[in-house]
Order: C-alpha cells, then sequence, then structure tokens
C-alpha cells in the first residue's frame, strides 16, 4: 500500500478567487445547465440585480435595465455608482463592499460582500464600469483576475453602474438561459419594489400594487373562493386567498429575497393564520384544513437577516433586528390585527373562507380511512426494495432527514416497465440517482379527487417514493423526471404522469422539481465516430460528418440502450425539460382540454401537433403521432 506522506507541503492557502473557483457550491448552490430556476447561472444575475435594488430601496435610480444574449447577461442601473476608487476592490477583493455600513443599506438583501466577487470569479469574462459626477471607471476581468485597468474618463452618461458578464462554460457546462425563469425572477423585483421599472430584452417590468399584483397575476379569479385579502404594514405586506387547488402555495420573501425554501418568516406565517382563523370563528379548526389551498405571498423586511446559506433560499433569523421583536412576534402580532379587522369590516369574505375550510374538512375525513389502510399497502409493498431503487442518501436508512445541500443533489427517475429500469438502475449514479419502476399505464386521474391517489396503487407507491403525501418539504428528491419511451406508449404514459402532477401536486411543478428526460432517437455511426442524435436535423448533421454509409440505429425504448451508453446520457451532460407554466396558465382549463371529456377542438389540436417528421425509413413516426392521437382521445373521453 502507497504510504501518504503528510506535511507542512501538503498545507495550501487558496485566494479567494481560487476558493471560489474550487468550491462554487458554497457560494451560488448547485450549477446546473439553467434548466432548473434555482441553477447558478441564474444566482449570478440575482446577485447582481441585488445591488441595483439596493439603489432604488435607499431612493437612487428608479429603472434597471437587463440584457441577456446568447449566455451574456448586462445589469445597468441608474443609482449613485460604485466610489470610482473603490470599483476594483468592491468586484474583487473578498469581504469589501458598502453594506458593512447599516447606516446606508440598513435591510439589504446581501451584507457579506461576497456577491459580484463570486460572479467574477465564475465568468470568463466580467466587466465593471462605474459612472460618477460627470467621470467613469472601468475595469475588465478574466476568472476573477483582471485584465484591463481603464483610466478615468470623462462621461456624460446618467451615473449608475453597469455590470456585463459571461457565465464560465468550464464550470456552467451546456448552460442555457431561459426566458421563462428570468422573467419570473425580474417580476419579483418588480411586485417587491412598487414603481421600479425593469426593461428586459424589450419588455417592461412594473408594478404598482405590490403583492397584490403578484397574486392576482398568478391566479384566475375564477377559481378563488374570494377575492384577494392584501394588507400592509411597516415592514409588512401580505396577500392571501382560498383557491380550489390541491396543497398550499407560498410566496416568500426578506429584504426582497425570493426565499423559495421558506424559513422562520413563513412557519409564523402560516401559525399566525391559523391562530388568528381559529379566534375569529371560535373553533378549533385542524391547521391542515385553515391550509388547505391557500395561496399568499409575505414579505418581510428585517435588519442584518442570516440565511442557511449563501444562496439566501430560507431564512434562519430569529428577529427582525437587533432591538426588535422576535419574528414570530412581529408577524403573529401583525396577522392576528390585520387579518381579524378585515374580516370583521369584510363578512361576505369572511363566510366564503369559513365555508371553504368546511369543505376541505369534509374532504379530509373522507379519505382518512383510505389514507390509512394506502399507508399499510405501500409498507406491505416492500416499496424501497421493489418498485424503488433509492440512492445511497437514502437507502441506508430511509427515514434519515438529509440537508438541502445533498437534496439539491438528488434525482429519481420514474420509468415504465423492467427493462427501461434496468437499464438506468445499472448505469445511474448510485450516490445521488434512484429509479422508480411503473408497472402498466397510470390511470387517467383529471377530475378525479384526491381520494384516487390513496386507493390507486401506483400512484399511492408514487406518492410515498417522493415521500410528498403531508408536504412538499419532505419532497426526497430535488429533481423528479418523468423517464418514458419515446414511441406511443411512452408519450401516453407522459401525459398521463404530467396529469397526476399537475392535477394533485401541482406545487411540485411550481417549485421547479419536474422534468421531462430527453433521450438520443437516433445513433449514427461508423467504425471510428458515434454520435447520438436527439432529432432529424441532428441525425442528418451527423450522417455529413462521417464517411461512407454509416450504421443507423433508431432507438423505440429506453431498454434499448445498454447501460454502458446510458452512462453519457444520465451524467453530466443529461438533458432534462423542465415542465413550466407561466403566471397566466389557468391549470384547471388546461387540463380539461388535454385530458377531460372529448372534444372536435382538441382532435383536431392533436392530430395537426403530434405529426413528428416523417421517418425517411418506414414514416414510422406519422404512424405513431395518429395512433397516439387516437389512444389519448379515447382514454380522455
Amino acid at each position: 500500500m502507497e504510504k501518504i506522506t503528510y506535511t507542512e507541503e501538503n498545507i495550501r492557502s487558496l485566494d479567494w478567487r481560487e476558493h471560489i473557483r474550487m468550491r462554487p457550491g458554497m457560494y451560488i448552490g448547485k450549477l446546473g445547465d439553467g434548466s432548473s430556476p434555482d441553477d447558478g447561472i441564474y444566482v449570478l444575475l440575482k446577485e447582481v440585480i441585488d445591488n441595483s435594488i439596493d439603489e432604488y430601496i435607499m431612493g437612487h435610480g428608479r429603472e434597471i435595465r437587463v440584457t441577456v444574449e446568447e449566455g451574456e447577461v448586462e445589469v445597468r442601473d441608474f443609482g449613485r455608482g460604485i466610489p470610482l476608487g473603490k470599483v476594483i476592490d468592491c468586484v474583487s477583493k473578498i469581504n469589501t463592499g458598502g453594506k458593512y455600513d447599516s447606516k446606508a443599506f440598513k435591510k439589504s438583501v446581501g451584507l457579506n460582500g461576497v456577491g459580484t466577487k463570486a460572479v467574477n470569479a465564475l465568468s470568463d469574462y466580467f466587466l465593471v464600469q462605474a459612472i460618477r459626477d460627470g467621470k467613469t471607471k472601468v475595469a475588465e476581468f478574466q476568472q476573477g483576475e483582471i485584465t484591463k485597468d481603464h483610466s478615468l474618463k470623462k462621461s456624460e452618461e446618467k451615473m449608475g453602474t453597469r455590470i456585463l458578464f459571461r457565465p464560465d462554460a468550464n464550470i456552467f457546462r451546456h448552460y442555457r438561459y431561459r426566458s421563462e425563469f428570468i422573467e419570473n425572477q425580474l417580476w419579483n423585483y418588480a411586485y417587491l419594489n412598487a414603481g421600479l421599472k425593469i426593461h428586459y430584452n424589450g419588455k417592461v417590468f412594473v408594478s404598482q400594487n405590490g403583492l397584490l399584483d403578484l397574486l392576482s397575476r398568478r391566479t384566475q379569479s375564477e377559481h378563488l373562493c374570494y377575492p384577494i385579502i392584501h394588507l400592509k404594514g411597516e415592514d409588512i405586506e401580505v396577500a392571501m386567498t382560498h383557491g380550489q387547488q390541491y396543497g398550499e402555495q407560498y410566496y416568500s420573501f426578506v429584504n426582497g429575497q425570493h426565499t423559495t425554501q421558506g424559513g422562520t418568516h413563513l412557519n409564523a406565517f402560516r401559525e399566525a393564520v391559523v391562530k388568528t382563523i381559529r379566534e375569529f370563528f371560535n373553533k378549533n379548526f385542524d391547521p391542515k384544513d385553515v391550509r388547505s389551498s391557500i395561496i399568499a405571498a409575505l414579505s418581510v423586511r428585517i435588519e442584518e437577516p442570516v440565511f442557511e446559506s449563501q444562496t439566501k433560499t430560507k431564512l434562519g433569523s430569529q428577529d427582525i433586528g437587533p432591538d426588535g421583536p422576535s419574528i414570530r412576534t412581529f408577524i403573529t402580532d401583525f396577522v392576528k390585527r390585520d387579518l381579524d379587522n378585515f374580516l370583521h369590516k369584510n363578512p361576505e369574505v369572511a363566510k366564503d373562507l369559513q365555508k371553504r375550510i368546511l369543505q376541505s374538512e369534509r374532504e379530509r375525513k373522507e379519505i382518512a380511512d383510505i389514507k390509512k389502510l394506502a399507508n399499510q399497502r405501500a409498507k406491505k409493498a416492500n416499496l424501497h426494495n421493489k418498485k424503488l431503487r433509492d440512492c445511497r442518501l437514502h437507502f441506508n436508512d430511509p427515514g434519515r432527514s438529509i440537508s438541502d445541500e445533498d437534496r439539491l443533489a438528488t434525482t429519481v427517475f420514474i420509468t415504465e416497465g423492467d427493462s427501461a429500469s434496468g437499464s438506468i438502475t445499472k448505469a445511474r449514479n448510485v450516490q445521488t440517482q434512484a429509479v422508480f419502476s411503473l408497472r402498466g399505464k397510470p390511470l387517467n386521474c383529471f377530475g378525479l379527487t384526491k381520494k384516487v391517489v390513496y386507493e390507486n396503487e401506483e400512484f399511492n407507491l408514487l406518492q410515498h417514493a417522493l415521500d410528498i403525501e403531508d408536504s412538499l418539504d419532505d419532497l426526497r428528491y430535488n429533481r423528479v423526471v418523468i423517464s418514458t419511451d419515446a414511441d406511443v406508449d411512452g408519450m401516453h404514459i407522459r401525459l398521463l404522469l404530467l396529469t397526476f402532477f399537475l392535477q394533485f401536486f401541482p406545487e411540485l411543478v411550481r417549485a421547479g422539481h419536474l422534468f421531462i428526460f430527453d433521450t438520443p432517437l437516433f445513433r449514427v455511426r461508423d467504425k471510428n465516430q458515434t454520435f447520438y442524435c436527439y432529432s432529424e436535423a441532428e441525425k442528418q448533421e451527423a450522417i455529413k460528418k462521417l464517411k461512407g454509409k454509416p450504421e443507423i440505429t433508431r432507438f423505440k425504448g429506453l431498454g434499448e440502450i445498454s447501460p454502458s451508453e446510458f452512462k453519457d446520457f444520465i451524467g453530466d451532460d443529461i438533458r432534462l425539460e423542465p415542465v413550466l407554466f407561466n403566471d397566466q396558465t389557468d391549470l384547471e382549463d388546461v387540463l380539461a382540454y388535454y385530458m377531460g371529456k372529448n372534444s372536435q377542438e382538441r382532435q383536431d389540436f392533436i392530430i395537426d401537433n403530434l405529426r413528428l417528421e416523417k421517418d425517411d425509413v418506414n414514416g414510422q413516426e406519422v404512424k405513431d403521432a395518429e395512433a397516439l392521437s387516437e389512444e389519448v382521445l379515447e382514454t380522455a373521453g
């Protein structure tokens, strides 16, 4: 056995740039390729915009311009501009910035002086420009190292700061910015900063009514139980209503930061709502019935917030400031006073709210016995040995909770049949990737109540495997990937699974956890090279690159791809398509259209849109499309 030495020579000190590049996860969370809203490239954008937002909050600059083109990002604000003598230090010297001065940035988003330094270190090109008092200073960097230190020049431009960066493709492999995620990010900034105007690639984002606009934009009024309640106080704003969907839906923010994982402020709000409603109606409602189908947005501003990670997605602070009350007391007092007053002044809203709570109570009691039997069936099915090939982060102790950082790395593939699950199981990363195997086609659950989730064995076992029975907070895997064959049956199963998640667990989709696994349709190879092609166009391009007549294989099912080949498709270069819907998407209408009772309009749509390009050998794709259209129509109708 080789002897390993441990001497002074083994001790190494990294400078700030080296440390960020070697351990980027400590600063921006997971890397990703842009297919998930919490991927690192969006954190880089957020870190830059946060500084511009802080300027606006301090009363400087009412406009921000954001441009993203071919992976390059530019952010220009019209605040005070970085002091010209400190431009280089502010983006390249760790623990340097104006936010340590609590008077200047009392309730800022970022307080640790790391944000733009991380962006600089993780970019293969970074430019900073400050315009201030008729002068401008520009500096350029590569991977955090300065390449050009421009001299001071006169400028007639408006005061402010301009940052331009291009994420390093060696760190963010195959990355691509998705406008849907950026626009959602910018809308949040607009809602939380009424009157601020943000320009992005020709679009304008502005809000006058804050969180009321947020909920109005993200809900359909005809599906709400009562008009949105909007409450505002000093350093706190709340908007809430109840809908008809399953689960709880929250948008929580601290100092303008979207805390997607909640934290102490959201926990306090959830408790306060239950307490206030119980006291108002003088009835000890079950908390689950009060919060079932709630849709709410919460924003608080506190001094020197403490987050549980550098990405600031979960608040850990217990107090609103050094001399203030606890966050729990602050939020409870506000909700108890303002929500109680609102309900007394609006008896019709109170009546509709009580009606929704009683409806949830009836539904919960209706499935209580079924749920108990379903849990027993799940245990008897030996879920973790037969249906679910778990990852090592879980399966050594299925009941063990794992850290948020570990959970970010986890993926579960939902497959059809033994051959497909077998191939992925043999090729996967056992540490972080799990496989759940379906048996046959799932039920079309559109229009059914949640009782069917417990009565149907496949649905029951699936929700237990994901651990989403009671709350999305317990979700075992960060990425839930629908992995079906690229044929008629596979496409149909995909539709049925999408219906299941959108119908009963829409919050899982909204949170960006659901994906479609994109596997190659063709393998084109000769003796020297092999190309995996995801479309007819890629296949033709591969054929041109190879000399002579290549061997062309059309993959019909995942089981046809050998485990050795699968490793290439589920590793660092995995192709995943996120399941997205925008703020105006009405889930009930969408599901009714695609999976509800038959209609001529839908028949025409399916036939027109599922006609894949005709295969150059036998036209099989067209036949598959027509067969699928007939099968979906038959199942739905």
